[in-house]
């Protein structure tokens, strides 16, 4: 459960990052409202996934996904500049993020083991 709480964190990430663009640094109120609910809620639900993630990998694989995510939608959306070097640079982040992951269930068993 904990690994579907750190995703849907991170997804929301992305939502309030965007929100923060269309808040204009909190002067439009409905976006500022919507944007710090947004926010609040995403680090409400990180925190459940930090109960059964090591915090450092949470937190990397938290902002790994609002990066990765931002960056793309940044791209499709604003036309924000995309060459080879950002995607591989992306594509990098995906590897860690599951390298992460990967790793973080090589510690739960041998956790279990001890």
């Amino acid at each position: 459960m904990a690994w579907i709480y750190i995703t849907i964190a991170g997804l929301l990430e992305i939502v309030w990052v965007i929100g923060l663009k269309y808040s204009h640094g909190f002067t439009e109120l409905i976006p500022s409202i919507l944007t710090v609910g947004i926010i609040i809620f995403s680090f409400f639900v990180l925190s459940k996934a930090l109960h059964s993630i090591p915090v450092g990998t949470g937190y990397a694989i938290f902002t790994g996904l609002g990066t990765v995510g931002t960056v793309a939608i940044g791209a499709i959306f604003w036309g924000e500049t995309i060459n080879w070097l950002k995607i591989f640079f992306v594509v990098l982040m995906i590897v860690g993020i599951i390298g992460l992951k990967i790793i973080s269930n090589d510690d739960h068993v041998q956790q279990e083991v001890k």
